[in-house]
């Protein structure tokens, strides 16, 4: 019965900025669970290379796209269609950060990020209701996952002002969709990974060596790896999580709730 419980058998996904990072591991995650799933990344060489590489654990789907405009997210919507027929799991994970000083912490850094990591999330889910509409039933309903991050709920000190907004504001508009979207069958969480070995998190460490002080600041004393956010997302993708809707849950190794 465990099995049947998180089988995605039979399920279509799509997992954006999905051939790198937190997003491969998702998909990697997703595809080994039974899902059917499509992946995005801003440059096409990486997409349609991640996307063969991962077609060994199922069929994968490649759609280059950047994320940055609303009309890019319709665009991406459309041509979602014309490879998968049905969606079930919706991934906004690709996002965008910039650090900086606050003295000199520019403009342009806002409308970029606050687009890619809250506005494109929002559009992909408005153009995508009737496919989730569709797919979702009160048993079993249809899945957004928003991916967030711990700046967006406590103070890091990294710099990095409209990215912790815009991480907060995901965290918001996942509780407002959850609320609006519960009538239809589909669920909306958010995901709040902290530290994990990507390239958001490179210039603290060095090759597999990690910066003592990172480590100190997470209570389990060790990044994240692929399993731990796979889990996660397979987790509230599958039946088992059928009655979570509006969460928001750490994958943080306790920063958040032992803060």
């Amino acid at each position: 019965m465990s099995a049947e419980l998180f089988s995605l058998k039979g399920k279509r996904a799509l997992v954006t900025g999905g051939a790198q990072g937190l997003g491969r591991m998702i998909a990697e995650g997703l595809l080994r669970a039974g899902a059917e799933v499509a992946i995005t990344s801003r440059k096409a060489d990486i997409c349609d290379a991640a996307a063969q590489e991962m077609s060994t654990l199922g069929v994968c789907h490649s759609l280059p796209a950047d994320l940055s405009t609303p009309e890019a997210a319709v665009d991406l919507a459309t041509r979602y269609r014309q490879v998968a027929n049905g969606l079930h799991i919706l991934v906004n994970n690709a996002g965008k950060t910039w650090g900086g000083k606050i003295d000199d912490f520019p403009d342009k850094a806002w409308p970029s990020v606050m687009a890619v990591n809250v506005q494109t999330p929002f559009t992909l889910v408005r153009e995508l209701l009737p496919e989730l509409s569709a797919s979702g039933t009160e048993d079993d309903p249809a899945r957004v996952i928003n991916i967030g991050s711990v700046a967006g709920i406590k103070t890091e000190r990294l710099n990095a002002y409209s990215y912790a907004a815009s991480k907060a504001a995901i965290h918001m508009l996942s509780r407002d969709l959850a609320g609006d979207l519960a009538d239809r069958h589909i669920t909306v969480n958010a995901v709040i990974p902290g530290f994990f070995p990507t390239k958001m998190t490179a210039h603290m460490r060095d090759e597999e060596k990690v910066d003592p002080a990172l480590l100190s600041h997470i209570p389990l004393r060790r990044l994240g790896r692929p399993d731990d956010i796979a889990g996660i997302a397979v987790f509230l993708s599958s039946r088992a999580s059928a009655y979570i809707t509006g969460a928001q849950i750490p994958v943080d190794g306790g920063i958040v709730g032992c803060g």
